[in-house]
């Protein structure tokens, strides 16, 4: 089976039980973060008052692997900026289609502003 990537949103989907928690559900054993992402999702939980290291069990209940945001992503993250700007992606968005563009993985997630996007990385909606 081929790796894919996962944007926050549709991490916390999962995570939270949200519409979009079957589809995510559906890719769990394959799934890579960021990251960037990952510090997202962890940084939501905690602040709404799970303690950090259930935060992070809950994170790899769903990512398989979590990828270091490196300088050559780093780079293509910037790169996008032009691209996604009207958008309104932030650098954590960003960090996730550079995974996407560097593994050449699909990316889901749940924020439908991303369906519009060329950016040459396959992009799937949870929802």
């Amino acid at each position: 089976m081929s790796q894919v990537v996962l944007d926050s949103s549709a991490i916390l989907a999962f995570l939270q039980h949200e519409p979009g928690a079957d589809k995510v559900l559906a890719l769990v054993g394959r799934v890579r973060a960021s990251a960037v992402n990952a510090a997202e999702v962890q940084t939501k939980l905690i602040r709404d008052g799970m303690p950090p290291e259930m935060a992070r069990a809950a994170l790899l209940m769903c990512v398989q692997s979590i990828v270091d945001f490196d300088a050559a992503q780093g780079e293509l993250a910037a790169g996008l900026v032009l691209q996604t700007r009207d958008q309104g992606l932030s650098l954590g968005d960003r960090a996730c289609l550079a995974l996407g563009l560097a593994t050449r993985s699909p990316v889901y997630t749940a924020d439908r502003a991303w369906a519009q996007l060329a950016v040459g990385v396959d992009v799937r909606l949870v929802r």
